[in-house]
């Protein structure tokens, strides 16, 4: 579906017009809500685009990405190979649904419009990843539409669950309350929700104790 929405270019750089819209929106939060130094794993870091802009703002975080997808991780390499970020760490091959994750630990982890694509135990696998890698009180961010109170906050947001569920009928717009009802299961707290233009809200997540 990312692969749907964007293009190849000569190089072998994948990009996503919406992922330049929205980067500087998310970096807002992120800067105000991660750690200043330490190691973030971003799930699922697709096309690549996001975590290099990230990387450039917040140049004291080292940045683990990831992606299940081998295209996709070439993509992001050629990005690093490019821009020579030292803070930005070759792509794992990781899948959200497979644990335990290759990694042991990081001190944040990010999930950029990921849950609407996947199936629902891909949220519940994502939730179990990130507790196994966090200490007490770091963050799980995400980021992507949803659903508020089994509804959706826009027209353009119900047609796009629709394109979503056609697509993949395990795939669709999740309720914000359902996600947040997952987080407590697990040991999270949802300590922050943040509306976001274009109908996307941004969830900030800590881990609790235990």
């Amino acid at each position: 579906m990312l692969k749907q929405r964007g293009e190849k270019t000569a190089d072998g750089k994948w990009s996503i017009p919406a992922a330049e819209r929205n980067k500087d929106p998310i970096l807002g939060v992120l800067a105000r809500v991660l750690p200043s130094r330490g190691l973030v794993l971003e799930v699922a870091s697709g096309t690549g685009q996001h975590v290099m802009h990230f990387a450039d703002a917040l140049s004291d975080l080292t940045w683990q990405t990831s992606d299940p997808d081998a295209e996709l991780r070439e993509s992001i390499a050629l990005r690093i190979q490019e821009e020579r970020r030292a803070n930005v760490n070759w792509p794992i091959d990781l899948d959200v649904s497979k644990l335990p994750w290759p990694l042991q630990t990081a001190d944040a982890v990010v999930a950029i419009n990921l849950i609407h694509v996947a199936p629902w135990p891909a949220t519940l696998a994502l939730f179990e990843g990130a507790k196994a890698l966090l200490s007490t009180q770091d963050v799980l961010f995400l980021y992507g539409p949803y659903r508020r109170f089994g509804r959706h906050t826009s027209q353009s947001n119900a047609q796009f669950d629709l394109d979503l569920r056609t697509h993949n009928p395990e795939w669709g717009l999740r309720d914000l309350e359902a996600v947040s009802d997952v987080a407590t299961g697990t040991g999270f707290i949802l300590a922050e929700t943040v509306q976001m233009p274009a109908n996307n809200f941004s969830l900030v997540f800590r881990r609790g104790e235990g």
